[in-house]
């Protein structure tokens, strides 16, 4: 018998949490990024890195937990820098699609990444799909290509976000670490590249970062907020559950983007939005539904064993 992992032995209660008010926070997050159009993203993410590392380092100290963030040996400290640097693309094009009144590509991109998520559990952990759970992912697949096939084009700002923070959960499923202590790394392996371009910026005739008001500054310090409470909560949450059921949560987050999209900032939604809109959500709800069911019974089995005499 094989002993890989199954979707519905890990489904823990806190871990669902996690996963879904996580994905609530990042499903609103673009409104924040959109407050700041006139500073481009390559120079809104130094901010980003180096204020969160500010409030992480304020956290860790306030907890007792500094001596955790160096606890890493060599070979951590090196998942850790490939994590960062996925982490750190990531960010960048989404501000910059964000910006760039780009929405829906955002949406897209998050509606993919559940699919690369599972499709990397499932070639590189040994992950499995029950028959109705990968009815479930297919409807979903199937969600996703009719919102890509609307494009009329290779949609690269999605396919590129899918595929960096797909990555970034693998990396953090195979090399687990602790939440604080992870990510308070990864913006300490961050810091010197980010503060060798600041210190570049610096010595240009004009930069719109170092050139921004005293109130944009401020604003931006906030960024440490809006990143470090969803990456703790995402970490917590792939510590938790298989990363195919974290694929599967990752749907709630571009859909409050979708709605963002279409009625905050007017982008266009089409019938063919509605319809991959659809499929997707008919996807996630069957798969929640065994998944939920398939816990229970598990649940009831253990219970009966306790309790025979």
């Amino acid at each position: 018998m094989s002993d890989q992992p199954s979707i519905e032995t890990a489904l823990s209660p806190s871990g669902m949490l996690f996963a879904t008010a996580c994905y609530l926070c990042w499903g609103i997050v673009p409104i924040y990024w959109k407050e700041i159009p006139g500073i481009p993203a390559e120079e809104v993410l130094i901010p980003r890195i180096l204020w969160t590392l500010v409030l992480l380092l304020i956290v860790s100290r306030a907890r007792g937990q500094m001596a955790d963030t160096w606890a890493a040996r060599g070979r951590a400290w090196g998942w850790t820098l490939i994590a960062a640097f996925l982490l750190a693309g990531n960010w960048c094009l989404f501000i910059y699609a964000v910006q760039a009144d780009r929405v829906l590509a955002t949406s897209l991109g998050y509606y993919i990444n559940p699919l690369m998520s599972i499709l990397l559990g499932l070639l590189i952990l040994g992950e499995r799909l029950n028959l109705t759970q990968a009815i479930a992912v297919a409807i979903a697949a199937l969600g996703v290509a009719t919102l890509a096939i609307r494009e009329g084009h290779l949609p690269w700002i999605s396919l590129a976000l899918a595929t960096t923070f797909a990555l970034y959960g693998l990396i953090h499923k195979i090399h687990p670490q602790p939440s604080l202590a992870g990510l308070t790394r990864e913006m300490l392996v961050l810091a010197p590249a980010t503060l060798g371009v600041l210190a570049f910026l610096s010595t240009r005739p004009s930069s719109a970062l170092v050139d921004a008001s005293l109130a944009d500054h401020a604003f931006l310090s906030l960024s440490a907020i809006v990143t470090a409470g969803p990456l703790l909560l995402f970490h917590a949450a792939t510590r938790r559950l298989p990363l195919v059921a974290v694929g599967m949560f990752q749907y709630i987050a571009p859909t409050i983007t979708l709605v963002l999209a279409i009625s905050i900032y007017g982008e266009a939604f089409t019938p063919a939005h509605a319809t991959g809109f659809g499929l997707v959500w008919a996807g996630l709800v069957l798969f929640t539904l065994d998944s939920v069911r398939r816990a229970g019974a598990k649940r009831l089995s253990r219970r009966s064993k306790f309790d025979r005499p």
